[in-house]
């Protein structure tokens, strides 16, 4: 706010005076002035028309004049905010070279001026277009060289001091020098740089404290599930004993009313008994003692006892195995599952590929996921971190860039750019320039990456010159080349069960994709045949998808990965141009999404 004011203050300033507006007043051609200046004005015009200073609009009388209130506010706020940026140079202070009645502290210096400005006299090299070019620093002493007078801004490594530009020329001549802009300008980008990696180092904390805080979440989320499957285990468990005994009961209270049934009808016979003893008539004694007396005995009366059909001391005995044996499982199962995730700090990465290493895109990969941006199958570069599955790299073509774990390969050999060590070259070998030299150091000639010639002349400086069908003494770099044997010429059109194979260089990518070959991958001949091979996959089978597959038919669908490893769960119809093929299609259930839909061909077995 008090920039704006200070630079503005031109067009609050009075025509008259060419001060700010004292007691501003606008008189009706819309101009405005001073109070006191535009009466000095008028009165000097006494007697004749009176005109505007300005535009000279002429007014046949004199107009009143009324204070512009907006104005005067206007000006009011800005001596405050002026006023209270000027601040008077201590001792030790820079000032201002241009403010001559007060000693005013300055803000800024200019390099090119080689003077110092306070507030108000700085605003010139913010609004001038040639000024706005100077070079404004912090207000300080300007260092100038004593013999040139001229600004110090190099600085001299041999004679350890700083020079001018002039000084260059004579007396330090052919010194090591280096200018002291820069050298700011490195430690700035420096700064950038570190503040950069200051701002991914938080966003990166706050998002592994995210990460935590959702791994506590899920754990948590977890157990609470298992305590509740068990407790419905056991409610089950208790509704099925508590039904066992009602079973039990209901039966032992049948065998109670038998027996209270049995005893009510031998009271009965008791009592017959007991009267018939009481007659006098032994002819009807004898009578109806035959009749009751044969029905009286145990025969007649089964004996009844309570057989429950479940013994609770056994369920006693199996609820303590039950538990023995759930907590032994548990806590063999929650030990592994600590001591992994103990192990997961140290754990070595799933592809071989850490922090530092030396790495490139695989040739296998025709477009990296995150696209290429600058970089190329020939670029190494350095890789500077590894989160899940995404890393970032620092290749010499663009720094950060960002791609799959899956889709980099290890380089051992920088210089080569090859990940494994090359045999030992002599006079005689035939060799080929390496797939991943783009242009030879000698260039190519009549020569490319398919031709082969033989070794004539290997010199100290590691260069050799090779007679190739195409170009004779061409000349190039051993760490460029690559020998041939002749078990791998790729002059051989003719191949049989058995031979020794590769793809050809021409070949940028095969018919049947890459899977996990390249161009330096030799393999052994099975079997040829026009006949498409079946896809040996089955349910219950684990899987992934192929490398070789970018995109998969049905897209990702966001937690699927190359390195995502799922169990097939649908139905699997081999492919073979012997039987009708109904369907390629595949269900598979990840880790992170159930039912993903794939198609065989774009998957592969994971043996364990």
């Amino acid at each position: 706010m008090a920039e704006a004011g200070i630079v503005d203050q031109d067009q609050y300033s009075c025509s008259v005076c060419l001060d700010l507006l004292k007691d501003p007043v606008t008189i009706p051609c819309g101009h405005s002035y001073c109070l006191s200046c535009i009466e000095e004005c008028w009165n000097e015009e006494q007697g004749k028309d009176y005109k505007c200073p300005q535009c000279r609009q002429t007014f046949i009388s004199r107009p009143q004049l009324n204070r512009n209130i907006v104005l005067s506010e206007i000006m009011e706020n800005m001596k405050s905010i002026n006023s209270s940026h000027v601040v008077l140079a201590e001792p030790g202070d820079i000032a201002c070279d241009f403010c001559a009645v007060e000693i005013i502290k300055a803000v800024k210096s200019c390099l090119e001026c080689r003077a110092s400005y306070c507030e108000v006299h700085v605003q010139p090299h913010y609004n001038v277009p040639a000024l706005r070019k100077h070079s404004l620093v912090k207000a300080s002493k300007i260092p100038t060289c004593s013999k040139h007078d001229k600004l110090l801004e190099v600085y001299c490594r041999t004679d350890q001091t700083c020079v001018c530009m002039h000084c260059l020329m004579d007396d330090h001549k052919g010194h090591d020098t280096i200018k002291v802009t820069d050298t700011q300008t490195k430690v700035k980008k420096t700064i950038q740089a570190k503040e950069k990696e200051l701002q991914i180092v938080t966003t990166d904390i706050t998002c592994h404290s995210e990460s935590a805080v959702e791994a506590i979440k899920s754990s948590k989320k977890a157990f609470a599930e298992l305590v509740k499957l068990i407790e419905k285990k056991s409610i089950k468990m208790i509704e099925l004993l508590k039904a066992q005994e009602k079973a039990d009961l209901d039966e032992g209270e049948k065998i109670q009313d038998k027996l209270k049934e049995d005893i009510s009808e031998l009271k009965k016979r008791d009592d017959a008994l007991e009267n018939l003893l009481q007659t006098d008539d032994n002819v009807q004694f004898l009578q109806k003692y035959e009749s009751v007396s044969c029905s009286s005995g145990l025969e007649d009366f089964p004996r009844l006892s309570f057989q429950p059909r479940c013994s609770f001391e056994d369920v006693n005995k199996l609820i303590c195995e039950l538990t023995k044996s759930l907590e032994n499982a548990c806590l063999q199962e929650i030990d592994k599952t600590l001591n992994k995730v103990s192990d997961l700090p140290t754990k070595t990465p799933k592809f071989g590929i850490k922090v530092g290493d030396n790495v490139r895109v695989k040739p296998s990969v025709d477009t990296p996921t995150h696209k290429w941006g600058s970089v190329t199958h020939q670029s190494i570069g350095v890789v500077k971190k590894i989160l899940d599955e995404l890393m970032t790299v620092d290749f010499p073509e663009q720094k950060n860039w960002t791609g799959l774990v899956s889709e980099m390969e290890s380089v051992v050999d920088v210089s080569s750019g090859s990940s494994s060590q090359d045999p030992e070259i002599k006079v005689g070998d035939k060799v080929r320039v390496k797939p991943t030299v783009v242009i030879p150091t000698h260039k190519w000639g009549a020569v490319s990456h398919k031709s082969i010639g033989v070794v004539q002349k290997i010199k100290p400086d590691e260069s050799l010159i090779v007679d190739f069908p195409e170009h004779t003494n061409w000349k190039g770099i051993l760490s460029e080349m690559e020998s041939v044997t002749n078990e791998i010429s790729i002059l051989d059109s003719t191949f049989k069960v058995g031979d020794k194979v590769r793809v050809k260089l021409s070949v940028d990518t095969p018919k049947h994709k890459w899977g996990a070959v390249s161009h330096k991958s030799i393999g052994v001949v099975q079997n040829l045949s026009s006949r498409k091979i079946p896809v040996n996959i089955k349910v219950g089978d684990k899987v992934r998808v192929k490398d070789s597959v970018i995109t998969p038919k049905f897209t990702w669908g966001g937690y699927v990965s190359h390195t995502s490893v799922g169990v097939v769960k649908g139905k699997i119809w081999v492919l073979s141009y012997d039987k009708y093929i109904k369907s390629e299609n595949v269900m598979v259930d990840f880790p992170k999404h159930k039912g993903w839909k794939g198609i065989l061909s774009e998957m592969e077995v994971i043996i364990d």
